[in-house]
């Protein structure tokens, strides 16, 4: 879990944030009911099916960091754009390895209700008419799951090879996309319920500052620690607040974050961290607490619960 902690004066007062609705499962949809295995195929079944493929470790380093951006969920009239069709190239982190889920296969193609985590946000992006093409970054032993989707939708489905860090995976995908896009959207694969209303707004956010990313504020108390494991300082709650992805760039902009990076030796814990050691602004779109990353078993269940519960409903 990624936090941001936001400087007080650029938040707004908690009128002009959004609450989050009291039952987050009534956030929670995808553009259309995903195509899903066979209620015949177990999991234990699909899981052996792949079990001996081999994956290069890939691991994703998580950061507790302050800086200084922006961060609302509404934006002025004025001050709204709209991404048009086909000009946004998605670029899907699903090369982890998923050490903490103890499964035999990287968590991200479990099956989840009887279909791989990775394709639940694979076809929510490509039903959106704002994407024109989707960068799988993942094993090359793993391009087949990718593959048989590829006739269930009508985007440029293209491939890149996963890092040994996340910033040198979100690299090789940036090398892939359509130079003429607009914008780069990074998502993990390991959130499968990310709606294409939160994709949406941070999208919209994105095209209007250069560099905007989904969070939540904070609910748990965060406190600082020393060394020793002693308490320096609680931190504001309301100044921070957990990112989720995707996080949306302009190219221009992540090219040259890349380079300064890339030149400095500098190491980053998530995506828009590149542009902000050139020191541009970050937006942060408000999301939906329902968009969790499956790291866990328990987050697996939990996952299953959400897409199983009554309030669910399909776009």
């Amino acid at each position: 879990m990624a936090i941001l902690h936001v400087m007080s004066h650029l938040i707004p007062s908690s009128s002009q944030i959004k609450q989050p609705s009291t039952n987050p499962f009534n956030s929670l949809y995808l553009n259309h009911p995903p195509p899903r295995f066979s209620s015949s195929s177990s999991s234990s079944s699909f899981e052996s099916s792949l079990s001996k493929r081999n994956f290069r470790k890939h691991s994703i380093r998580i950061a507790l960091f302050t800086i200084a951006c922006s961060a609302s969920a509404t934006a002025n009239q004025a001050d709204v754009v709209v991404v048009k069709e086909k000009s946004v190239s998605v670029v899907l982190l699903a090369g982890g390895m998923g050490k903490r889920m103890g499964a035999s296969m990287p968590k991200q193609y479990l099956p989840l209700l009887g279909q791989p985590i990775a394709l639940y946000s694979f076809y929510t992006f490509s039903r959106m008419p704002q994407v024109k093409e989707i960068v799988v970054v993942c094993d090359p032993s793993y391009q087949d799951i990718f593959e048989d989707a590829r006739e269930k939708v009508n985007v440029e489905l293209k491939f890149a090879l996963p890092g040994k860090e996340r910033q040198d995976s979100v690299y090789s995908g940036l090398q892939t996309i359509d130079l003429a896009s607009e914008l780069v959207c990074i998502h993990d694969s390991a959130r499968p319920l990310v709606t294409s209303s939160d994709v949406e707004k941070v999208l919209n956010d994105a095209l209007r500052v250069g560099a905007s990313v989904l969070g939540v504020p904070a609910k748990a108390t965060i406190k600082e620690g020393n060394s020793e494991s002693f308490v320096v300082k609680t931190l504001d709650r309301k100044t921070l607040w957990e990112m989720q992805t995707p996080q949306v760039i302009k190219p221009e902009l992540l090219k040259k974050g890349f380079e300064l990076v890339n030149r400095e030796g500098l190491e980053v814990t998530d995506d828009v961290s590149i542009v902000e050691h050139l020191k541009h602004p970050v937006y942060i779109t408000q999301g939906s607490y329902t968009n969790i990353k499956v790291t866990t078993p328990d987050d697996l269940l939990l996952a299953e619960r959400i897409l199983n519960t009554e309030s669910f409903v399909p776009a």
